[in-house]
């Protein structure tokens, strides 16, 4: 991993605890927020304050599973990388806005699914081709095959 690699992942890292801690806090006026509406004693605060304190539940709840789809998502990144499978994306050409242009990521997309298609068994291969879904833009396919990937690399134990 270059420094700038580096040093972007502890910025990102960064960015993600201040808004955990941020939620955190915020979870926390809702449910002081909440008692001060159930102790009032009235009857639409009570209700009101009772479904307040769900708010944070959920809250908590998100956060937690997007937190721990995260790090399995690191893990699998560092377990290719120490392979020597990642995907590499350098030779790619960008759009100005960073992103990669349409064809050369459905071309990278093709080329991926061609090797699952070669091996299915292999999570290294889906989680290429999670990536390869994310570069041609389809994050709701990326999400699914990155669980794939992740339920089969956990399976076998590495």
């Amino acid at each position: 991993m270059s420094t700038d690699e580096g040093s972007r992942a502890l910025r990102i890292q960064l960015v993600i605890a201040f808004m955990c801690v941020a939620m955190v806090v915020y979870f926390v006026l809702l449910g002081r927020a909440g008692v001060i509406l159930v102790s009032s004693g009235r009857p639409a605060a009570i209700g009101l304050g009772a479904a307040i304190f769900v708010l944070p539940v959920i809250g908590l709840w998100a956060m937690i599973a997007t937190l721990r789809a995260g790090f399995a998502h690191q893990r699998l990144a560092r377990l290719a990388r120490e392979q020597g499978r990642e995907l590499d994306v350098s030779a790619l050409p960008r759009r100005p806005s960073g992103r990669f242009e349409r064809e050369a990521a459905d071309e990278l997309f093709g080329a991926v699914r061609a090797e699952v298609e070669a091996d299915p068994d292999d999570w290294v291969r889906w989680y290429r081709l999670a990536r390869a879904y994310d570069y041609a833009g389809d994050r709701g396919r990326a999400r699914e095959t990155m669980k794939k990937a992740v339920a089969m690399q956990e399976g076998r134990g590495g």
